[in-house]
């Protein structure tokens, strides 16, 4: 399989949305942020939970986790840099910031497109 399709079991182009993942959440207006996390690629660095109060480390398995997935303009900019400092990934991050309203990833962006950078 070619990098192109990889994480695509059936090998079409189609891209994977935000929207794809998780349930609808609270209204839109109240919490217009959703957080997608790479439960699977953390490795319990724990560099989010230093910067964002949404984040915490889990004592039993040693990994991070958020108390919420979906959040407001207030609570945006702590979980954008929980995002950005990230070392997962090859340094790309398992955390996702993504504006509901658009479907677009906020952070970490790492293709600079708003496209979603998971690797499922």
């Amino acid at each position: 399989m070619s990098d192109d399709n990889e994480g695509n079991a059936d090998g079409d182009d189609d891209v994977l949305s935000a929207s794809d993942i998780g349930g609808e959440g609270p209204p839109i207006e109240e919490k217009p942020y959703k957080i997608v996390f790479e439960a699977n690629k953390c490795f319990g660095a724990g560099k989010c939970a230093e910067v964002a109060d949404n984040w915490e480390m889990d004592v039993v398995s040693g990994m991070a986790k958020p108390r919420t997935y979906y959040v407001g303009e207030d609570d945006l900019a702590e979980n954008v840099r929980a995002a950005e400092v990230c070392p997962a990934k090859k340094e790309r991050g398992v955390i996702h910031v993504v504006d509901r309203r658009t479907d677009e990833e906020i952070a970490p962006d790492p293709h600079g497109d708003g496209t979603l950078s998971v690797d499922w």
